[in-house]
């Protein structure tokens, strides 16, 4: 086993015989020198050192110069200073320089381990710590799994699930992520018929989950406040666990008051889930009360060019007052800059609805493009990506120059995506819909245990482009191919992330109330 090797400067080396020998018996490999010039190049000359131990006071150039001159070349290596000095500003000029670890002379053996354990190995047993803890929480979500849950206990466990993913996330344990990732598997099998068997009498009784057409009925609207604006923010394709990994940068600014789930209605696409989102209806009743309104997957034109009509109609229809509201499409960066000059603006509004396109085209652009698939390889990276971008966002810069007023935030989204690995064989005709995740046309042939099928659309709320139409969706993480061609397109699509079928990540969705703090 390699030592872990240390750097200890001090010009009383010789005085430290005991710590470097009780260091040198728990397996560190301790090089000393007596002052910064011999630190600093052995620092030069070594790449392997883990830790370095700094006296403050030393010849030639002092311990806190010595650790300036480190952190010009070296941003990351952890450094302990030790001194006699216990001087409040020597203190703060220290931990201002980006030290680690403050220990006061004399030191004891003990201390050093500790600072060495919290340190270096801290990362380590977290990980371990975290390993071992879900091997024992494995058990009881096997169980759960299997126990035919109900709707309160799907949510609970989609919860326990992404909680474990992101704690596994800082872990470098990959046997752990693996057992993980197949137990969510797991977990998505099962989510699938539940879905299978209920989705048809919750569209049918509307005893179910609050889901997209009802969103803002019993979500948003009897949660807007009277004396401060409301701000809504949408982001497309956001999962549960993407709005976990940015809710802490979130939160530096906002408090959450509220965090909620909702289901994405079939198919978890934008045409069918936003539309149904701002209609406030089933897409089969949008098109029945506004024809005009509606495209068909066969049809040709945008599916999405009317949120603004539709949440105006809405508003009237449920709110039943007088609202000033406004709708606002960010799809480029363009209107991404011009959300961000005019944020100040929709304060004016009782609500501004913001719709913000960017974590769609973010999972589209990786099928697409090879650094995009470097970057987001897996889950992980997927979730990291999304971290970077919502950090450097214009969006994220329009709510820090707002944070300050008095407002009411909410943010959610439609739908969420599924990274697919399995291809599912399906058989069409040429009108039939191209989403991977779904389809809709006419003499479909597929195999039924890897969809869920809507023999009559109607019965979910989904209008039918011709009277012998049917939906079909992917369950779990299946996608659809057709035979021609089949090696290449499973090449093509086999790991990106897609939407429209049935999965946890597609269908359970937040709804967050914050306030400004």
């Amino acid at each position: 086993m390699t030592k872990i090797k240390l750097l200890w400067a001090d010009d009383e080396i010789d005085l430290l015989k005991p710590q470097l020998f009780f260091l040198e018996k728990k397996g560190y490999e301790v090089l000393q020198v007596t002052n910064g010039y011999d630190a600093l190049e052995v620092l030069d000359e070594e790449n392997d050192i883990e830790c370095v131990f700094l006296d403050e006071s030393m010849p030639g150039i002092t311990g806190l110069e010595t650790l300036e001159k480190i952190r010009e070349k070296n941003k990351t290596v952890p450094i302990v200073m030790i001194t006699k000095n216990e001087a409040e500003d020597l203190m703060e000029q220290a931990i201002g320089s980006q030290i680690n670890d403050y220990l006061i002379k004399p030191v004891n053996p003990n201390q050093i381990l500790l600072s060495l354990k919290r340190i270096i190995d801290n990362k380590r047993l977290v990980s371990e710590k975290t390993a071992s803890a879900y091997q024992q929480e494995f058990r009881n979500i096997a169980m759960d799994i299997n126990s035919g849950l109900n709707l309160e206990e799907w949510d609970n466990l989609n919860k326990r699930i992404i909680d474990w993913e992101l704690r596994l996330d800082s872990s470098d344990n990959e046997s752990m992520k693996g057992i993980l990732e197949m137990q969510k598997k797991e977990a998505n099998k099962s989510f699938s018929k539940f879905i299978d068997s209920n989705y048809e009498d919750w569209i049918r009784d509307q005893d179910g989950p609050t889901m997209s057409h009802n969103l803002f009925r019993n979500y948003l609207f009897p949660n807007l406040s009277e004396d401060k604006p409301n701000i809504v923010i949408l982001f497309d394709n956001l999962r549960y666990d993407q709005w976990k990994i940015i809710e802490p940068i979130v939160n530096e600014q906002f408090r959450v008051l509220d965090e909620k789930t909702f289901y994405s209605i079939l198919p978890t696409a934008t045409q069918y889930s936003r539309n149904a989102i701002f209609a406030g209806m089933l897409p089969k009743d949008i098109q029945k009360h506004f024809p005009d309104k509606w495209l068909n997957d066969n049809e040709k034109g945008g599916k999405n060019q009317h949120e603004g009509f539709f949440l105006e109609k809405q508003i009237q229809r449920i709110v039943k007052k007088n609202i000033k509201s406004e709708y606002i499409k960010v799809r480029n960066i363009n209107d991404a800059r011009l959300l961000q000059d005019n944020i100040h603006n929709y304060l004016k509004n009782d609500l501004t609805v913001i719709v913000y396109n960017f974590i769609d085209m973010l999972s589209h652009a990786r099928t697409e493009m090879e650094v995009l698939k470097e970057l987001a390889a897996d889950e992980r990276g997927y979730r990291s990506l999304t971290k970077s971008w919502f950090i450097n966002s214009p969006i994220w810069s329009a709510l820090q120059v707002i944070a300050e007023k008095e407002i009411s935030l909410f943010i959610t989204t439609d739908h969420g995506t599924i990274r697919v690995n399995q291809p599912s064989k399906v058989i069409a005709d040429r009108e039939t819909s191209t989403n991977l995740r779904y389809k809709v046309g006419k003499n479909l042939r597929f195999k039924n245990g890897d969809v869920y099928e809507a023999k009559d659309p109607s019965a979910i709320g989904l209008p039918m482009p011709n009277l012998s139409s049917r939906f079909i969706f992917t369950k779990e993480d299946y996608f659809f191919l057709y035979p021609n061609n089949y090696t290449y397109y499973n090449n093509m699509y086999s790991d990106t992330f897609q939407h429209g079928g049935i999965s946890l990540e597609e269908i359970i969705c937040p709804f967050v109330k914050l306030e400004s703090k």
